[in-house]
């Protein structure tokens, strides 16, 4: 089931120079989603740190699957 992701990612121009982050920290989505890529699974990106929550960690999956569903204007 997909998490709203809107209400745990952000953007704010005058935080991470507006990369999507986390509500509430300077932990971008991008980090998350990179501790993936490189084979972690998500228990042990929640022990790498310790904040996020599970609910955090699964709005950062669906925010990148909702960016993945775009489909440009053509």
């Amino acid at each position: 089931m997909p998490t709203d992701w809107k209400k745990y990612i952000t953007s704010d121009p005058q935080f991470l120079r507006g990369k999507p982050r986390i509500k509430g920290t300077r932990s971008p989505v991008s980090l998350v989603l990179g501790y993936l890529a490189a084979g972690k699974d998500a228990d042990e990106v929640i022990a790498e740190f310790p904040d996020l929550t599970k609910a955090q960690f699964a709005a950062c999956l669906d925010y990148a699957r909702d960016l993945s569903e775009f489909e440009a204007a053509i």
